[in-house]
């Protein structure tokens, strides 16, 4: 990474960027300029909770080619409130530009998710950057869970995810790359994948975590990158400060359960290994920040499934609940 190059976006808050996306920044669009009209796409959204009610979604703002319709009182979490973000266009093509910001305040609950797949089309020029900003004050509970990334041939995709959470708080984000593609091509034919989730935790740094692949310069299916899968899903369980006895189930007020981290990551473990189809493995974070988990399968539907089980033990550790009912899985 770069830190004297800044994204040429003007969503991008001068975050440095890989100097691989900094060098196709450079490279101009025939059609519309990187980050034009239609290509620019802001979804801010901020949740707040009073006591036992309801998280309310207090303030949003959203440009195209971002869409929302309201929120979803269906989850079976007391309190907690379901955000899908729509993309209407059917895709993300060279020169987007796709900025999310999210903030808990304190006490909210909040699960925000996508509608479909998130589809990275094949590009001839430039690159496409989805940058996410979840905030997360002392007692809120916030999951981001989109769909599955698919990388389509000749794709260039710079996804990063940037976390700043207090103690207390609760963050569960999820991703799950599926390299194939939705045309007529060999898996990880795409140019340049990166993925990048960073997280703070009152300004400590908690994780750095990062995804790098570059199939022309080196076989990503190699023995020390995926192997012989074609998948790669991973869960990250952010819960600093949450040290004690594990939630029983009961905790429908305000603020989240008690966590004992150790228990967590072995429950996860567990849950996730053994099962047919995927290789799983649970890692716990320094400064008892939480836990991360890792996927690999060659089916989509496996690792996802896999991923999602690790969130169900995640919900029943920290809300007493599990998943919501979801037919995408």
């Amino acid at each position: 990474m770069s830190a004297g190059q800044s994204d040429a976006s003007p969503f991008a808050d001068e975050r440095t960027i890989p100097a691989a996306f900094a060098e196709y920044a450079d490279e101009p669009l025939a059609q519309a300029p990187a980050g034009g009209p239609g290509k620019n796409g802001l979804l801010e959204a901020v949740f707040a909770r009073e006591d036992d009610g309801p998280t309310r979604l207090i303030r949003d703002r959203v440009e195209v080619p971002y869409h929302l319709t309201g929120t979803l009182e269906t989850d079976p979490a007391p309190g907690l409130t379901t955000l899908v973000a729509q993309e209407p266009t059917g895709g993300v093509a060279q020169g987007d530009r796709h900025r999310m910001v999210l903030d808990a305040r304190s006490s909210a609950r909040v699960h925000v998710t996508t509608q479909s797949a998130t589809k990275v089309h094949s590009m001839r020029e430039n690159y496409a950057h989805l940058d996410a900003t979840i905030r997360a004050k002392a007692g809120s509970y916030l999951e981001y869970l989109p769909g599955p990334t698919i990388v389509n041939e000749d794709a260039r995709c710079l996804q990063t995810v940037d976390v700043d959470l207090a103690e207390g708080a609760v963050v569960v984000l999820s991703d799950v790359l599926v390299p194939d593609g939705l045309s007529d091509h060999e898996p990880f034919d795409f140019d340049h994948y990166h993925a990048r989730v960073e997280a703070t935790v009152d300004d400590r740094l908690v994780c750095a975590d990062a995804v790098d692949l570059r199939p022309d310069d080196r076989d990503p299916r190699d023995p020390a990158s995926v192997g012989e899968f074609g998948v790669v899903g991973s869960l990250y369980v952010f819960a600093p400060g949450s040290g004690g006895e594990s939630g029983d189930g009961s905790n429908e007020g305000s603020g989240v359960g008690v966590v004992d981290q150790e228990e967590l990551v072995g429950t996860l473990h567990d849950r996730i290994t053994d099962r047919p189809g995927v290789e799983a493995a649970v890692s716990r974070l320094p400064f008892d920040a939480g836990a991360i988990v890792r996927v690999l399968g060659e089916s989509q539907a496996d690792v996802s499934q896999t991923v999602r089980t690790a969130w169900d033990e995640t919900r029943r550790a920290v809300l007493g609940v599990g998943t919501p009912a979801d037919r995408r899985y």
